[in-house]
């Protein structure tokens, strides 16, 4: 704190990116003082604080007009604070289906369920996060509940590594593309899908090194 009163009261020019980072390292004190002191608001206050888990900043933020954006929720769900996405979305914090894909790369089981009952959009992606990263609940819980899926879910589960995942999408109706499947380094995901899937004639799933290529996110 004494770093940015001296500096700021030498002539020390200051931005929103004071702001941004007062957010992020949850300084409170320094965010109070930066604001009462003429120093402009960033959106990026409100989203660093939320990935990081400050409460006590977003309100502050908020309370003092500093504005919020979509980025605000995806990143407190991506982290499961569901207490600061609980917040910003009661006091009109804005949110799109990112917030749910964020839930599925941090298997943010408890943020998923709020967002959806609470009406936040969900696609695809929303799947193929939670595969991608091995969240297995997460992504068993969001198709039962109606959360659709395409074939970057199996191919993101091959690709990973994550035979339990890929076996359950294959196994509930998810799209699968054969060369994509086969793609995988994993030499127990390929054997399973070379001795349980219909793969083209003469298609053993030895595809040469140089081909292999991560599935589109």
């Amino acid at each position: 704190m004494e770093c940015i009163t001296y500096a700021h009261e030498n002539g020390c020019p200051w931005n929103h990116t004071t702001s941004a980072a007062a957010g992020f390292s949850g300084r409170v004190d320094i965010l109070k003082y930066a604001h009462e002191n003429g120093c402009e608001w960033s959106d990026e206050t409100c989203s660093n604080a939320a990935e990081n888990g400050f409460l006590e900043i977003i309100k502050y933020a908020h309370e003092n007009g500093c504005p919020w954006d979509e980025d605000t929720c995806s990143h407190a769900a991506w982290e499961g604070h569901l207490d600061i996405l609980t917040y910003a979305h009661e006091n009109g914090c804005p949110w799109d289906e990112d917030a749910c894909s964020y839930a599925g790369e941090g298997g943010q089981l408890h943020c998923l369920k709020f967002l959806h009952a609470n009406g936040c959009p969900w696609v695809e992606r929303t799947c193929s996060a939670a595969a991608e990263y091995g969240h297995f609940a997460f992504l068993k819980w969001a198709h039962e509940h109606g959360c659709p899926w395409d074939k970057r879910t199996s191919s993101c589960a091959a690709w990973f590594g994550y035979l339990d995942i890929l076996k359950y999408a294959i196994q509930n109706g998810c799209p699968w593309e054969e060369a994509e499947l086969l793609r995988t380094k994993h030499d127990h995901v390929k054997a399973w899908i070379r001795d349980n899937l219909p793969l083209s004639q003469g298609n053993d799933g030895n595809l040469n090194a140089g081909n292999l290529l991560s599935p589109v996110r």
